[in-house]
């Protein structure tokens, strides 16, 4: 198997005849060899590999033992006759879709040097903001497909691996300040083979109440047939932070706080940065083996990474080994069998956050510089850094005496058993488990700086999960004329979770131990089940092989919503629709001058709907009464939140139109989308009257729309023997509007601090808070001390006394969006010789606010350890006037517009032929080289409230994404 422009062997393509379970896939090198005991004939060779256009040939066997079958493969920028899974099971060209799916193969989730997978996506795929929120080793990825479409649950998207839908939840067992992993860090992007990202609930609505923030599949990689092929790899990694904050060093300081006092003694200014953060190294290593027979493949992988984080005394390690066997049984029918073991560790230091007040990042920012962290070299005692009416923790401690660590046992399996009975029916059934125990400790010593556990603190918190899905699909194909060709599939799936999680913590701890019977101990655990049930029908008729029309409904059952008094309430039916025409197959284009510049065109619409489940607890539809204890007798009392048994699930419309189109021979490829998705029913907690007994509440009172625009650009601008040069564009503009919230409109959410909400109109999350008092001509209106102030007023009109200054109550309003304006990412490689690449990926992320609490508590007075607070000190502004300030929150609202050079790398690929060698590969990588920002803090992509779906872009103190670089060298035997 050859590449048309190089002529180079093709890996990794899959070769298949049809209507048969017989396949395999190509070596390193591009060769195959395929056994198969069939009868004499003419059959067709189906040949397919992600980024190349499918191709079939005929194939004559006669009564030969061995025939020889060559073939070659063109690259398709546009992708049309690229093969697709849109559900379950069911493959399909893209050519006959109406809606957009992105794929991305191993290679482009690899030449990164990620070590996550979700973290490999950043900038690949159109229609997704990738956001990596925390640079700690193991650090939370967020993942928004066509915008947020929940405000009470979580927006990302569901997760399929082999068949298998996963967990990727983010519990945070501890409180390491917002910061927390996703479980999609269990698994090694080398085991990868490709992913398809689902957007539109048209492509999405197959899988019904899951599937409203998309659907992303992994396939990872399987055996080959043919004698034994060994890959080997091996990383060395070393990360340092890119830039720290610029801190106060003025060497004199006030003796107090009072603005009328100037009087300044000197001062000795420590950087706690330089004590707090080091160059972190790490390893990644790798091993995979695969083969087999015709009958029978295999593929087994193992790994080991280890990587420490940039703040001191963290680290991550991962442990996984992988094993697919995939066994034919006859010419129609094929088993497979797979299964991932995964054990990770790591160390913590946590970092406040938006909630505790301890953590090394957190006492450096609330602590005074003047200050000398160090312990006391007699005693060993360490110094409070901060001032005594408002305690936090000495850094230093934090990192040298505390021990936070997470530990996570997990296994993924799956049966899958494959069925082509007859000619163009398939059956297949998959079998699939996710499991998984996390495990959480914390210590905190007795005699230490932390505000609330002088006498020590212990924590164990764990969490176990495990579901399982039963899926069937049936699907028919056949072509009834030349002109009319028919696909129906069927499917139904049965799934089931439980969580079981519990919580000890215990203070007032004993001399010399860690565990929570040292102390005084409080115990919670929380149990939780669900069940879903769902069936669906699809139908896809072909017309004269370029007019495609697809329909399909899907039905849904799922425990939350489970009402013993109306079973019909529980169901839920998902209707789509979409249309594919190949303008470029008509005569007049084919024939006619415009195909010498666009030789493809497709135009295709779509209609879907789908559902939303993670925005409601297994039991949030009942009021669940808490039971108690009192004086030895057993009662229950009323809780906050009251059940409603009207609840149902968010339900999303959405409407798509688009074009895939090749230009100039195929050397330009585009796919321009636009899409318009609505949420009804939207979930939002509502705040009950005191009289009614309880806080709060769920109800089904909201909407959301996401309308926009995405965008994908392929290009080959040079392509000569020698050298390729290939172009990857994207753009993405995604414009939401949250509306239906009752009473003033406004709904605040607790995480940042009260100064999040959503807003009636606006988009959700948005920045609501106190700002500025201005003048007419928009100056600010200062105080007659001259000090700058908050706007005051009544009903939210600003009030003025006769004298021209504010009157009334403090008053607030939208001050920032943390949504961006537009992504657009640009990837440029050129491969030299067909065997020296070099490539460099560019993420812009553009017009976006982020909340710098960092600069308003370290340019306090109070602290005073940032460089923003010297002007005061210097006398080039009033006394006073940070303290001021710090009510003023729009002072903290900055722009947080950047471009990053995400990814750069340059490799050689050496083709020995000695000692069985296949190739060598070395590289050197780079992510998250450059930041072009404005933004003052540490990193413009930073979340201090993790992956919160409302709470974006808060930036206090969070670990800064590291700037990291890889040196690989990787061989295939």
């Amino acid at each position: 198997m050859t590449d048309a422009n190089g002529g180079v062997g093709v890996p990794g393509a899959t070769v298949r005849i049809a209507n048969t379970v017989l396949a395999t896939a190509t070596g390193a090198d591009g060769t195959y060899e395929l056994r198969a005991s069939v009868r004499p004939g003419t059959y067709q060779l189906a040949i397919s590999s992600v980024g190349y256009a499918n191709i079939t040939q005929s194939l004559t066997l006669g009564t030969e033992t061995q025939i020889t079958a060559d073939a070659t493969l063109r690259e398709d920028l546009v992708g049309l006759k690229e093969v697709v899974v849109t559900g379950n099971s069911v493959a399909t060209s893209k050519q006959q879709l109406g809606n957009a799916i992105s794929t991305v193969n191993a290679r482009e989730l690899t030449q990164g040097a990620a070590v996550q997978i979700d973290q490999a996506l950043q900038g690949k795929v159109a229609g997704a903001q990738v956001s990596q929120n925390s640079g700690n080793p193991a650090g939370g990825i967020s993942v928004r497909l066509r915008g947020t479409s929940t405000v009470v649950g979580s927006s990302d998207p569901l997760y399929i691996i082999d068949g298998v839908i996963v967990n990727n939840d983010s519990p945070e067992l501890l409180d390491l300040g917002g910061y927390a992993q996703n479980r999609l860090v269990d698994l090694n992007p080398a085991d990868i083979d490709r992913i398809e990202i689902i957007k539109g609930a048209a492509a999405a609505a197959i899988y019904g109440s899951r599937a409203s923030n998309g659907v992303v599949q992994i396939f990872t990689k399987r055996g080959k047939e043919g004698k034994p092929s060994v890959t080997v790899s091996s990383n060395f990694i070393v990360s340092k932070i890119r830039k720290t904050l610029d801190v106060n060093t003025y060497p004199f300081r006030f003796t107090n706080t009072v603005a009328s006092d100037l009087t300044q003694v000197p001062a000795e200014r420590y950087d706690f940065q330089d004590q707090i953060f080091r160059t972190a190294v790490g390893t990644d290593n790798y091993v995979s083996v695969s083969g087999g027979s015709q009958a029978t493949r295999y593929f087994f992988s193992g790994s080991y990474f280890k990587n420490q984080g940039i703040v001191d005394a963290t680290d991550f390690d991962r442990k996984t080994g992988r094993l697919r066997l995939q066994q034919t049984l006859t010419n129609w029918a094929s088993l497979s069998v797979g299964g991932n073991y995964t054990l990770s560790d790591s160390r913590e230091i946590p970092n406040g956050g938006l909630v505790t007040a301890y953590g090394a990042l957190t006492g450096f920012i609330f602590s005074n510089n003047f200050v000398n962290p160090a312990p006391n070299p007699v005693t060993g005692v360490y110094p409070g850094t901060s001032p005594s009416n408002l305690t936090r923790t000495n850094p230093l401690e934090a990192i040298n005496r505390f021990d936070f660590r997470q530990r996570t046992s997990r296994f993924i399996g799956d049966v899958q058993l494959n069925l082509t009975p007859f000619e163009g029916f398939t059956a297949d059934y998959v079998f699939g488990v996710d499991s998984y125990t996390q495990l959480g400790t914390a210590f905190i010593p007795p005699g230490n700086t932390t505000p609330d556990y002088a006498t020590g603190f212990a924590r164990r918190a764990d969490r176990t999960v495990f579901q399982y899905n039963n899926d069937v699909t049936l699907g028919y194909r056949r072509n009834f004329t030349e002109w009319l060709e028919s696909t129906t599939s069927v499917g139904a799936t049965w799934q089931y979770d439980e969580v079981q999680s519990t919580s000890l913590t215990a203070q007032q701890l004993g001399i010399g131990g860690q565990t929570i019977n040292n102390g005084v101990s409080v115990a919670s655990e929380g149990r939780t089940e669900r069940r879903i049930e769902g069936y669906f029908a699809q139908q896809t008729f072909g017309l004269g092989q370029r007019l495609y029309l697809t329909g399909a409904v899907r039905v849904d059952a799922a425990s939350p919503f489970y009402d013993r008094l109306n079973n019909d309430a529980n169901w839920q039916t998902y209707y789509k629709a979409s249309a594919s025409y190949l303008l470029s197959e008509e005569g007049f284009w084919k024939n006619g001058p415009l195909t010498n510049y666009v030789p493809t065109l497709k135009l295709r619409a779509s209609y879907g709907q789908s559902g939303n489940l993670t925005a409601i607890g297994a039991y949030d539809k009942q009021t669940n009464y808490v039971p108690t204890s009192v004086g030895g007798l057993l009662g229950v009392y009323r809780p906050a939140q009251l059940g409603d048994p009207r609840l149902g699930p968010e339900r999303q419309e959405e409407v798509e139109l688009g074009f895939d189109a090749g230009f100039f021979g195929g050397r330009i490829g585009l796919e321009a989308t636009y899409y318009n998705k609505k949420i009804n029913d939207l979930l939002l907690n509502r705040t009950f009257e005191p009289s009614t007994g309880f806080l709060t509440g769920l109800q089904n009172v909201g909407t959301m729309t996401n309308q926009g625009v995405e965008v994908l650009l392929r290009a080959v601008p040079l392509q000569k023997e020698k050298v390729v040069w290939n172009i990857t564009a994207t753009y993405t503009r995604n414009r939401n509007e949250v509306n239906g919230i009752e009473g003033n409109g406004i709904l605040p959410f607790a995480g940042g601090f009260g100064q999040v909400a959503a807003v009636n109109g606006a988009p959700v999350g948005v920045f609501y808070s106190t700002y500025y008092a201005r003048n007419p001509d928009g100056s600010l209106l200062l105080t007659p001390a001259g000090f700058p102030q908050r706007e005051l007023g009544v009903n939210g009109v600003p009030q003025r006394t006769p004298e021209g200054q504010p009157r009334g109550s403090v008053l607030s309003k939208i001050i920032g969006d943390p949504n961006p304006d537009y992504l657009a990412s640009l990837i440029n490689e050129v491969t030299v010789a067909g065997n020296l690449n070099f490539r460099l990926q560019f993420d812009a992320v553009q017009g976006f606010d982020v909340f710098n609490f960092t600069r308003r508590v370290g340019e306090r007075d109070l602290y005073g350890g940032l460089a923003g607070y010297e002007p005061e000190l210097r006398g080039e502004v009033p006394k006073g006037t940070s303290a001021v300030l710090f009510g003023i929150f729009e002072e903290y609202i900055e722009d947080g517009s950047y471009v990053k050079l995400r990814e750069a790398s340059v490799s050689y690929t050496l083709t020995p032929k000695f000692l069985g060698l296949q190739n060598i590969r070395a590289s050197l990588t780079g992510r998250n080289l450059l930041v072009f920002t404005n933004y003052s803090g540490y990193d413009p992509e930073v979340n201090a409230a993790g992956q919160s779906t409302v709470v974006r872009n808060f930036d206090f103190v969070e670990v800064p994404i590291p700037r990291t670089l890889t040196l690989g060298l990787s061989a295939t035997f």
